[in-house]
């Protein structure tokens, strides 16, 4: 089995990079055999693979879609948190929202992982529907998109433990939006979820078949993606906003070269980007 760094060779991990890369986008590094061994250890055990040329071999082979979806799915990094960074849930509310208060309204968190940021979007938009009484008539949808399956049917559920509950999630806010299941598991409310579509999208591929969006949430993302893919994925996404829709990215995120199609909006503290006409 692939129990070291050792298993990988140059080539080997070359031609997996390679694979990653077309498969879904994520850029690894030239340092990242670890990585590779520690996620895909098991996969590879259970195969009785011991070197990393036959996992890429029998990805290339027809009929490997279901190893293919094993392999995105470990390789994907899921780390998220309720409202994480603060800043962008605050625009949201005081700056945003507030100007779209007269039309349906839709929303799309575009790496969604285990549901907290489309969830914690669908909390904001319920805390500020209560400080304005009738706003937001037409109703409101957010479409949730992750490339890891798994991570999909988990976020579909809105089950979280005690630790993945207590990760940026004050008490006030948990008792107010979450029903106890058990001692240790709490479920979101169901006017919370109903509000949210989770689906399967790599974002490499075509996604205007989505529709048109108000707001697009991509935070932490990009950053595994080359400078050119990045550049792809923007100008799709600024094809697929409303005109005057915001775009929220990671805090180590930004746009570069995208002056026509985006301005800056400061917030102080933080900013979004508002699309312009064309």
């Amino acid at each position: 089995m692939l129990s070291s760094t050792n298993a990988i060779t140059p080539n080997g991990y070359l031609r997996f990079r390679n694979f990653l890369q077309k498969a879904c986008g994520i850029s690894l590094s030239e340092n990242k055999q670890y990585l590779v061994a520690s996620r895909l250890g098991k996969t590879l055990e259970r195969e009785n693979f011991t070197k990393i040329e036959q996992l890429v071999d029998a990805l290339e082979r027809a009929g490997s879609a279901r190893l293919k979806e094993e392999v995105i799915n470990a390789m994907t990094t899921n780390e998220t948190l309720w409202f994480r960074d603060s800043h962008p849930f605050t625009i949201l509310k005081n700056k945003v929202l507030p100007e779209m208060t007269t039309r349906p309204l839709k929303i799309w968190s575009a790496a969604s992982s285990t549901g907290q940021e489309p969830y914690s979007i669908s909390m904001v938009i319920d805390e500020f529907k209560s400080l304005r009484p009738g706003v937001l008539k037409a109703g409101e949808r957010i479409v949730a998109t992750d490339i890891c399956t798994n991570i999909l049917q988990h976020a579909k559920q809105g089950e979280y433990d005690s630790l993945a509950i207590a990760r940026g999630l004050g008490a006030d806010l948990q008792h107010k939006y979450f029903d106890k299941v058990d001692v240790s598991t709490w479920k979101i409310k169901p006017h919370l979820s109903a509000r949210v579509d989770f689906r399967y999208l790599n974002l490499i591929e075509p996604f205007s078949s989505l529709g048109k969006f108000d707001i697009i949430f991509c935070r932490n993302v990009l950053i595994y993606f080359n400078g050119e893919l990045k550049l792809d994925i923007l100008k799709r996404m600024h094809a697929s906003l409303n005109p005057g829709g915001y775009l929220f990215l990671g805090g180590s995120e930004a746009l570069s070269g995208l002056s026509s199609l985006f301005e800056i909006v400061q917030c102080h503290p933080g900013i979004v980007y508002r699309a312009k006409s064309l």
